[in-house]
């Protein structure tokens, strides 16, 4: 057995994929041989969706079928429905989303079928209905009326309308639909290769994405978009973010949304795409604050650490300003990665091993139980 360890697994190869890769010197993410950035420029979440199942771009024929295939996925069994409205307020929303797919999983058919064409299926079936679980959630714990997909918006749009209520403008759906791809696949953060190890014992697409969802919840890799948001209202305007930092930083306090485990000094080229959004965003809705917020803070963590904003740093005000209710941050986060995670289990599925690490053990050796003496032999023998 091999003596190589590396905490954490750093930069130890655990699959192979066709999925895609971080090329971290070219600084480029790729998808099924295309160029996430340009993807996420030039086609939509849908296009990116039928690439990631199907490992080819479509045509308008393709995507519009598969439109039609979400759209007929619509809608949640009444049982969830009813299950959300059980869970306590204070129930976080990551929470919520796990239990919700978890009881959705007993509703398919199809749930113990492992073929490529029924998780093709049921993925299609998941991207349907996991972003009307972290709306309808959302409103469940805050006693707000379910809002029922539009069945004549996009995805991205009936998505960001059930969300906020409001069917978004042509700019907020653009900019929306860009999020949504660049958070659906990033090749095998902690989330994935949860799923990925979960789906090589042969189990589920769903449990698969729900111990994906329970991954997501820790504070070290999802949450992060959240905490960024969080920075900035208590910051409030651009004059305050300096001194806000450094005072987080002289408090050795973690500020979030810089810096990447795969990156490193480098730039996310995700977070770079999110910025030009923001500042769209911003000037369409007349709020430049924000922008010029981030962009401060920005400077000072490059001064001051070396660091560069990863994905959520950006996505966090771009989602505040499409009225995104903070809290859902992380669960639309992973509502998008659903996508990348169906592929890679599908692909686990098709080409299976079963994950088995072993371990350095650093305990005692060599350690025996105290010898007790039988009291009936010991009484036997001096009877005898």
């Amino acid at each position: 057995m091999s003596d190589l360890y590396l905490p954490g697994l750093e930069n130890i190869v655990a699959s192979e994929t066709s999925i895609s890769y971080l090329d971290v010197e070219k600084e480029e993410i790729v998808i099924r041989g295309y160029d996430l950035m340009e993807l996420a420029v030039q086609v939509t979440f849908l296009d990116v969706a039928v690439l990631l199942l199907d490992g080819i771009l479509p045509d308008g024929g393709a995507r519009a079928a598969l439109q039609a295939s979400i759209i007929s996925a619509y809608g949640l069994p009444q049982n969830v429905r009813a299950i959300l409205h059980l869970l306590p307020e204070h129930t976080d929303a990551m929470d919520v989303l796990r239990t919700g797919i978890s009881a959705l999983a007993s509703f398919d058919e199809e749930l113990d079928d492992r073929s490529p064409a029924a998780n093709r299926r049921k993925a299609i079936r998941l991207l349907a209905k996991v972003p009307q679980i972290v709306a309808y959630g959302h409103r469940a714990l805050t006693k707000q009326p379910f809002i029922e997909p539009d069945r004549s918006l996009s995805y991205t749009a009936n998505f960001l309308y059930m969300l906020t209520g409001k069917v978004p403008s042509p700019l907020e759906e653009s900019i929306f639909d860009q999020s949504l791809i660049v958070y659906s696949e990033h090749e095998m953060p902690n989330s994935t290769f949860t799923a990925r190890v979960i789906a090589s014992t042969q189990s589920d697409l769903y449990g698969a994405l729900v111990g994906a969802v329970s991954s997501l919840k820790g504070t070290l890799h999802g949450g992060a978009n959240e905490a960024v948001m969080a920075m900035l209202l208590e910051a409030g305007s651009e004059e305050a973010m300096e001194p806000l930092i450094l005072s987080k930083l002289a408090k050795r306090e973690r500020i979030m949304g810089f810096g990447h485990r795969v990156y490193m000094k480098r730039p996310d080229p995700r977070a770079l795409l999110m910025k030009d959004a923001l500042a769209l965003l911003a000037a369409h809705l007349n709020q430049p604050d924000l922008y010029h917020m981030c962009v401060r803070g920005e400077e000072v963590m490059r001064r001051e650490k070396g660091l560069h904003p990863n994905l959520d740093y950006y996505a966090a005000p771009v989602y505040y300003l499409l009225g995104i209710p903070i809290s859902l941050f992380t669960p639309v986060f992973l509502a998008a990665r659903t996508l990348g995670i169906s592929a890679h289990v599908m692909e686990q599925h098709a080409n299976n091993r079963l994950f088995r690490p072993r371990v350095r053990y650093t305990g005692p050796r060599d350690l025996h139980p105290p010898v007790v003496e039988d009291d009936l032999g010991s009484e036997e023998e001096e009877e005898g």
